[in-house]
């Protein structure tokens, strides 16, 4: 597909559930967010066949995100159905890594084709201050797991914050012993997330270069997004930055969003888009919901303005992240 910018958009990351078994602070208030009634997500044959819309658009890569997707049943079988969707070139899926360790037998066997797991700290009181769920532990087994699969690419997400004991740095030891490439993201002025500053990849960069020496630009392909990678001596795997407030990206961004409620969603700073699921369950024909989706693409914004005066209220993104889809 392209849009009215001329960009290709060849990457959807399709939310399956708005629930997690995490209370992150940037992502979900404490007592969490009222859940939708299952009868308003979608379901997996209506996730397919919308896939298959997409794809017949030109998208090639699905990446399957929440909330946390592995607390919805099944999330493996959907993986090999939209694998095996003519045009579809690479599922993979997000996760906070609680349900890893059970369930990666499965997202093998349905050819998944990468993971990111979100690890914001080693340190587990921190972990859990961050997180308001004492599950370090089980995000640890399920990180060594998914290192028994090396056909499985495995990146690890941090969130640098100005939160006393994060030390970030720590975690691109992984990076450095193993073939795991860790990305620092900039916090994201969205929902939640706007109570926090964001450390930005340049300071994340200067820390990283004190411990181990100068870095080393990396011209190369990893994943599907808009990741800057570096490389350091010795290091197994490369270091990442997702960097959308001081390196903004827009001018080349690949990607939308279908949230849980079958909402497509052109741009994270705003509510515009598709309301796909209506279509649906609407009696439409693929040809009128390709129809929508080309629409929504050509009117996807240039870019984000979270650095600037932000446009009428009602135009502004509203949800969390969670409900969203990260």
């Amino acid at each position: 597909m392209i849009d009215g910018y001329g960009r290709v958009v060849d990457y959807i990351r399709i939310s399956v559930t708005d629930r997690c078994n995490l209370r992150c602070v940037y992502c979900m208030p404490q007592e969490g967010v009222q859940s939708v009634c299952h009868e308003e997500i979608l379901r997996y044959d209506e996730i397919v066949r919308l896939a298959g819309v997409f794809a017949s658009l030109g998208v090639r890569k699905i990446k399957l995100t929440g909330g946390e997707p592995l607390v919805r049943k099944g999330v493996p079988s959907l993986a090999a159905e939209l694998n095996e969707l003519p045009g579809i070139e690479q599922v993979t899926l997000t996760t906070n890594g609680i349900g890893l360790k059970e369930q990666l037998p499965a997202l093998a066997a349905a050819g998944i084709g990468g993971i990111n797991l979100s690890l914001d700290t080693l340190n587990p009181e921190v972990f859990e201050r961050i997180t308001r769920r004492p599950a370090f532990q089980q995000v640890m087994e399920g990180l060594e797991a998914a290192l028994g699969y090396p056909e499985i690419p495995l990146k690890v997400n941090c969130v640098p914050m100005n939160v006393e004991g994060q030390n970030v740095t720590e975690l691109a030891e992984f990076a450095r012993r193993y073939p795991i490439h860790v990305r620092y993201i900039e916090m994201m002025p969205i929902g939640l997330g706007k109570q926090f500053g964001f450390r930005s990849e340049a300071e994340i960069l200067a820390e990283l270069e004190t411990r181990y020496g100068p870095c080393r630009p990396f011209d190369g392909t990893l994943g599907n997004g808009p990741g800057r990678y570096v490389s350091f001596e010795g290091f197994a795997g490369k270091i990442g930055f997702i960097s959308a407030i001081s390196h903004k990206f827009c001018e080349r961004c690949n990607r939308v969003r279908l949230t849980s409620q079958g909402f497509l969603k052109t741009c994270l700073q705003y509510e515009r888009g598709a309301d796909l699921k209506s279509l649906l369950r609407g009696g439409a024909s693929d040809g009128e919901i390709r129809a929508a989706v080309e629409a929504a693409i050509r009117a996807k914004p240039a870019s984000h303005q979270f650095l600037q005066r932000q446009d009428a209220e009602e135009d502004k993104e509203t949800h969390t992240m969670s409900q969203i889809g990260g």
